[in-house]
């Protein structure tokens, strides 16, 4: 089997159970003396069957089981109100939570308030469910061991009531200090126009930047240059200042997309240039967070 080929089935596996494991593929297999890197692009997400899980949910898979290893992980991103049906693992589940705010719940007990750095440990056999947060989508990674070809058995969805319980206070001796750094900020899209028109805010964060952005076609680096030189050409400054800076994070150097800008001045006008160089040089100078709307 292919290396791409070995993906593309461990992946479909994940994505029909959260983690359901393939058979090891010997072409993901560690090897017992060198380092193998699997690179982001080779590992795009999807979304998440519509019978195991409730509102819009991704999921990018990240090691598969091997020769000598039985765990399994992938990172789950949840948007606001999406969520896990209950289901139950046969050798547990480990989550790591690594952005925004979410809930998690085993059956008969209450819901409790997850953010980035909490780990959840749920025991083989106890039915849960996991999920984002009401206001806030929430990312995890997920880690299961497979017990004969399973990794996760489904049962019913989570209902409105069950989701909407009220949570907990969180424990006090979780300190301010810990808790201040990992509050659940609004995207971009969010800030602009989740006021006004929040279901164009959540195709934007949905569609556009879980979907669009992370598609392996092009890589985050190449996207940006054409995104940049779109936004060039049409003279769309206060577009282009987020994404200048985003094209840097994604890693095109300063050079380069001066270089593209001098480029379009000969397609897309003197004066568009000339406003991008404006914006690009006030970018370089203050080192502005990449918050785009893309």
């Amino acid at each position: 089997m292919s290396h791409r080929a070995a993906l593309v089935v461990l992946e479909a596996a994940l994505i029909a159970a959260t983690l359901t494991v393939a058979r090891p593929a010997p072409a993901l297999a560690q090897s017992a003396t060198e380092i193998a890197i699997s690179r982001a692009a080779t590992r795009p997400s999807r979304l998440a069957p519509a019978e195991h899980f409730t509102g819009a949910v991704r999921v990018q898979p990240l090691f598969d089981a091997t020769a000598t290893s039985r765990a399994a992980g992938a990172s789950v991103t949840f948007e606001a109100g999406a969520r896990t049906a209950w289901h139950t693992h046969p050798r547990g589940q480990v989550l790591i939570v690594t952005g925004g705010v979410g809930r998690v719940q085993r059956w008969g007990g209450p819901v409790e308030e997850i953010r980035p750095g909490d780990v959840v440990w749920i025991p083989a056999g106890v039915k849960h469910w996991h999920g984002a947060s009401p206001a806030a989508r929430m990312t995890h990674i997920a880690i299961v061991e497979n017990l004969d070809d399973r990794s996760v058995d489904w049962m019913e969805n989570v209902t409105d009531a069950q989701y909407g319980a009220p949570v907990p206070a969180r424990d006090a001796s979780v300190t301010p200090a810990r808790d201040a750094p990992v509050k659940a900020q609004p995207s971009a899209a969010q800030r602009l126009m989740g006021d006004v028109a929040p279901k164009l805010a959540q195709l934007t964060d949905s569609v556009l930047f879980g979907d669009v952005w992370a598609r392996p076609g092009l890589s985050r680096r190449d996207r940006s240059l054409v995104t940049v030189s779109a936004l060039v050409a049409m003279n769309r400054p206060d577009q282009l200042r987020s994404h200048l800076a985003l094209a840097l994070q994604n890693g095109l150097t300063r050079e380069e997309l001066i270089e593209a800008i001098t480029q379009l001045a000969f397609y897309s006008g003197w004066p568009n240039a000339v406003t991008a160089v404006g914006v690009a040089r006030d970018v370089f100078q203050q080192g502005e967070p990449a918050q785009a709307v893309r």
